[in-house]
């Protein structure tokens, strides 16, 4: 096994200070199917994290909403789950990407992250994925 456990399954950032990460934070003590992660959002003006669950199911739902981020789509991942949702539009309101992370069932609050991206983000995030997938999916039981 190899000795980099993966713990950033999402990060995006600029040089403005603005960033939104998923972190891995290791396997849930009491769900033997899912990982504990957080969203972490840090601007100029406002910052804060959320408690996530993650299970096998919502890591390749995040590979769905990635494959259409590339094919030019916005992307929505979690939208219909309990717990908070993110969204990625592609051209925001401010002409660039934004990603919107939404807690409706918990704080019932909506942060909206206007981010300038590299151009390779999202193969960048579909490597994050692929290695967060190869190391924690076969230590998760159903």
């Amino acid at each position: 096994m190899d000795d980099i456990v993966p713990r950033e399954l999402i990060c995006l950032a600029d040089d403005e200070g603005n960033s939104v990460a998923v972190n891995v934070l290791g396997r849930d003590p009491r769900w033997s199917a899912g990982l504990k992660a957080e969203i972490v959002v840090r601007t100029p003006f406002v910052s804060g994290r959320v408690d996530l669950a993650l299970s096998a199911s919502r890591l390749e739902s995040w590979a769905d909403a990635l494959n259409r981020l590339d094919a030019g789509e916005d992307g929505a991942w979690m939208e219909m789950s309990r717990g908070p949702s993110i969204f990625v539009q592609l051209t925001g309101a401010r002409d660039c990407p934004e990603v919107v992370v939404e807690d409706e069932s918990g704080s019932m609050v909506t942060v909206r992250v206007p981010l300038a991206l590299p151009d390779d983000w999202i193969a960048d995030h579909q490597q994050r994925l692929q290695q967060v997938m190869k190391h924690w999916v076969p230590q998760l039981s159903a």
